[in-house]
């Protein structure tokens, strides 16, 4: 189920860092993420944040799949949202990374919460999501997986999406990265999917990563 806001929800767009003078420094257990199995762009937080093992690190409040409220927010969320934006009116929405410390919210921003616990808080034995040098390729991904919410647009990004799989086995080149990620987030959940026979290796590769503990475990939650 998709729900529509009755207003926009504001932008929270803190970034966790290494330098202590940006406030946000990274610190086991400061944060919590809250996140809600039925709203997409909770999904691929959920994957990382799974693939990098980060249970202890930066615990997760799991809400329910449909909001509570009727403006399709959550009631666990706005007093978090009330104690970041002055006299806050908007609908409480889910993705959000709560600071503990402080009791207000460090960012929505999904693709920043994932880089910023792939960076901040990657284990030794963790996939690195962001090489270094390969940051201008995930960033493009990401634009395609952006583009691929416009029906007119999806059958270029599918090709393009395709003819990366066929010459690679990953998104970008032949390791996981957060492309990954990204495309699987953005395409596994399509109520009407395109013909697989289209395009064989990239629909190959979504079914490989929803086998994968860190990726398909995430989709039982979607409400029907």
């Amino acid at each position: 189920m998709t729900v529509t806001p009755l207003a926009p929800a504001p932008a929270f767009r803190g970034r966790i860092g290494r330098d202590p003078r940006s406030g946000h420094y990274a610190v086991p257990r400061r944060y919590r993420l809250h996140l809600s199995p039925g709203h997409d762009e909770c999904l691929g937080i959920a994957v990382v944040h799974r693939l990098l093992g980060l249970d202890e690190i930066c615990p997760v409040t799991l809400l329910a799949p449909r909001p509570d409220c009727p403006d399709g927010g959550y009631s666990a969320l706005r007093p978090l949202y009330e104690a970041s934006a002055h006299h806050y009116r908007g609908p409480a929405v889910a993705p959000v990374l709560s600071d503990g410390w402080s009791g207000r919210i460090v960012s929505t921003h999904a693709r920043d919460i994932m880089r910023d616990l792939a960076r901040s808080f990657t284990p030794a034995a963790g996939p690195v999501l962001y090489p270094s040098g390969a940051e201008a390729a995930v960033a493009a991904v990401e634009e395609l997986c952006t583009r691929a919410a416009d029906p007119a647009a999806l059958p270029g990004v599918l090709d393009l999406l395709e003819r990366r799989l066929t010459a690679h086995s990953h998104v970008v080149g032949d390791r996981l990265t957060a492309a990954d990620v990204e495309v699987w987030a953005a395409l596994v959940r399509r109520d009407s999917p395109p013909h697989e026979d289209d395009h064989p290796a990239l629909w190959s590769h979504v079914r490989r990563l929803t086998a994968h503990p860190a990726f398909g475990r995430h989709l039982a939650g979607r409400p029907a």
